[in-house]
This record gives structure tokens, sequence and C-alpha cells, in this order.
């Protein structure tokens, strides 16, 4: 099929797809129950019909068949309504396509986490399978075989893997038949296979660490450090000088405000090379200390936004809290801190999941082993076992998944502060 036809395919599809959900959300909105019932008919009568339909137009007939359908029986049960609600149709389409790109971004994610239930074996294979499984096993003599057939002057006979021998080949006896004895290669069987993930790939990804990680605990132990640490200095040192800049009036504010945002241009190749010699004068060198006291001292993407924030804030409130008897400092903490809630959130998100999965900093003042952060880890163990796909990814999900939990669990806070502050493309 060439290009052209496959872009048709997918137009037409996207179409149909747009039609069908259009009138569904409208049926629901004017509580049509018959027609509701009939739209969410189509889809399973379609599947049951589409074997019988030509192999060759079955994409096509399906994509024309959905569609006219859809129109039909709007037209039939919703005679008064349009044959194609406008705003339904706007609706749908757009929530069409937002699913299909979100659907499109999640396919690494989704095999990350399949890769790591498979056996390795299973991952050479192409076109590559998307469901792990495993050869069913059965009890022989006491022993483990696996099930398998294997095709004997014509026929297809089932047989028991009894054992593999060092050269590759397989010793085979038939199930049925305990005379069938064959030395057979890999090739020459078809494994029967069941659905049935591989979890031992995540306890023998954990048995592979280090044995000073203690199944990676130390590590996990050593991020949380960096990254909450991390957390609370950026909170509080880019929260006090953003205030600063937002609300408080003195010589050369807005000067020094452009010097800050300038060095965001700053590539940090540039800053690497005097940051490590001020640690190292320090003696700071294999210590955690580089990886989040730079944290308190405020960062210009980080004062940028919460100063956005806070010039949003009404000035009736900051001199209700003067004329209460509040300094500055107060009126910073009681007042303006509460307010600003879902940029701080903001904040510390980004700078959690900064921390969670910065590996140059960890890279260049780390070299004790039991000082390691996972990001750090994860890079060793893949340089060790990058042959062993299977606990290399499972290794990788369990050191993305509590990020991946935290965004999930706080995204409503990260999006909020992210668009009252300007920064979302409005």
């Amino acid at each position: 099929m060439t290009v052209i036809s496959w872009l048709f395919l997918v137009v037409f599809g996207y179409a149909a797809l747009t039609v069908w959900f259009a009138h569904v959300m409208r049926a629901f909105r004017l509580k049509q129950i018959p027609l509701v019932i009939g739209l969410l008919a189509v889809p399973p009568v379609l599947l049951v019909v589409m074997p019988f339909l030509p192999e060759a137009l079955r994409a096509v007939l399906f994509e024309f068949l959905f569609l006219g359908l859809s129109l039909l029986l709007g037209r039939a049960l919703a005679p008064k309504e349009a044959l194609i609600p406008k705003r339904e149709t706007k609706t749908s389409l757009l929530h069409l396509v937002l699913m299909s790109g979100s659907a499109l971004f999640l396919v690494p994610f989704v095999w990350l986490v399949v890769t790591s239930l498979k056996e390795d074996s299973q991952m050479a294979k192409f076109p590559p399978e998307w469901i792990p499984t495993q050869q069913v096993t059965a009890q022989v003599n006491g022993h483990s075989a696996g099930l398998a057939t294997i095709m004997d002057g014509g026929r297809e006979v089932p047989i028991y893997v009894i054992h593999s021998n060092s050269d590759g080949t397989l010793n085979v006896v038939g199930r049925t038949d305990q005379s069938f004895q064959r030395t057979v290669s890999r090739a020459d069987i078809t494994q029967e296979r069941e659905f049935k993930p591989l979890w031992k790939n995540y306890s023998d990804a954990m048995k592979f660490l280090p044995p000073e990680s203690h199944y990676g605990l130390v590590n996990l132990q050593n991020t949380l450090i960096i990254a909450l640490l991390g957390v609370v200095g950026a909170v509080l040192s880019s929260s006090l000088v953003a205030y600063s800049f937002a609300r408080l009036t003195w010589p050369g504010r807005d000067w020094l405000f452009g010097i800050l945002l300038a060095t965001m241009m700053l590539p940090d190749a540039v800053t690497m090379m005097p940051r490590f010699l001020i640690f190292r004068d320090l003696h700071w060198i294999d210590t955690l200390y580089p990886l989040w006291v730079p944290s308190f001292f405020a960062s210009a993407f980080n004062v940028f936004l919460l100063r956005q924030f806070f010039m949003g804030i009404p000035q009736e409130m900051e001199d209700a809290a003067k004329i209460d008897g509040c300094t500055y400092l107060g009126t910073y903490w009681h007042v303006m801190l509460p307010m600003v809630k879902p940029a701080l959130a903001a904040v510390a998100i980004m700078t959690f999941i900064g921390a969670w999965k910065d590996f140059m900093n960890p890279l260049i003042y780390i070299s004790s082993p039991e000082k390691m952060p996972l990001s750090y880890v994860l890079q060793l163990f893949n340089s060790a076992h990058g042959g062993e796909p299977g606990m290399l990814m499972a290794a990788t999900t369990m050191v993305m998944l509590p990020v991946v939990l935290l965004f999930f669990f706080t995204q409503r806070y990260f999006i909020e502060g992210v668009s009252i502050t300007g920064l979302g493309g409005r």
C-alpha cells in the first residue's frame, strides 16, 4: 500500500470517528437514549462483520460503513437535528487529536514497561511483540519441560523440550508418542506460549546492583536527600529573591533583574569548571553538598517564574499587612507565600524532577559507590548489563516510576502555576 493510500485511510478514519463521536455527544446532551444505544452498537457490529469483508478493501469498507451507519442513525433517530453537529464535531476532533498525540508520546513508556517483563529471546523478534509471553511448561519425570510442536512428515507433532545442549540444539521427545526422540535446532520447533509477565527481571536487576548499595536503598536515600534538600533550597531562595524584585523598591533593582535574566543565556559548560574549582577548594568533592547546596542560591528561571506571580497580587493585600504591623519578611511569609502556592508547586516539581534525573553533576563530583544517586547507578548498570535488555528496562522503570507518579498526582498544580504566571504560551 502506498503512502497516499495510508494517508487517505488515516484522514478518512479520523473523519468517520469524529462524526460518530460527535453524534454520540449530541445524543447524550439531548438525552436521546435510542440513538445512544444505536451508535454505541455500531463498532461491535462492524467488528463482527469485518472478517466477511473483502480483504483487499476491508479497511476502506469498514470506515465507509462506520461513517454511513453513524449518519444514517443520526438522520433516522434525530430527523430534526443537523446531519453533522458543528459544535460537537469541533470538540470531538480536538479531543481525538489530543488523545492521538498523548498515545504517541506514551508509546516509549509503554514499550519500556512491556520490555521489562519479557524474556530476552522475545525481544529479538521482528515485528516486535507487545504482549510478554513465556513458553508453557509441564513436569516430565520430575523435571520442567517446555511444550512445543514440530513438523514431521507434513504433520504437526506435539513435543516436550527436555534439554538444551551447549551447541544450541535441543533434545525433544513426543508428548503422545514417547518413541519420538530427536535433537533439533531452535528454528525447527514452534513454542507454545502463554501470557505471563517475567517479574523476575525486577528482582534480578536489584540483585546485580553493587553490594554496597543494599539493593539500591543507599542510592535511593542519596537521591532523596539531593532532591528534597534541592526543593527546599529552590523554593525558599527563589521566592525570597522574587519577592524582592517584585514588591520592594531599591536602587538598581530593574538593572540587576536584567543581569539575572541574562545569566540564563550562559551555557552550562561555561560555568562548569569555575563551579568545580570552587567546590574543590571547599573540599566538597565526593560529597553530596555540590548537588544540593547550589539550589539555595536562587535560579534565574525560578525567580522569573515567581516574580510574575508576585506581581499579579493586588497591592491592597500588602498595604493591609503593613497596617496590621507586618514587616517585609512577615508580609512575605504570612501574606505572599500562601497566595503563590501554585507557582511554588511548579518550582518544587520541576526542581525535584531535575534533581532526580541529574546525571552530569554526580558524574563530575561523586566517585564513591555508596554516595552515588540512582541516575549514576543506572548508567553503571547499563555499562555492565547492556546486553540484558530485560533487566536494564526493569531497572530503568524502577528509577523513573517515582517521578512519573509524582507528576501524575501533582500535574494540576504544575499546570496551574505555569499557566497563571504567563508561561503557558497564552
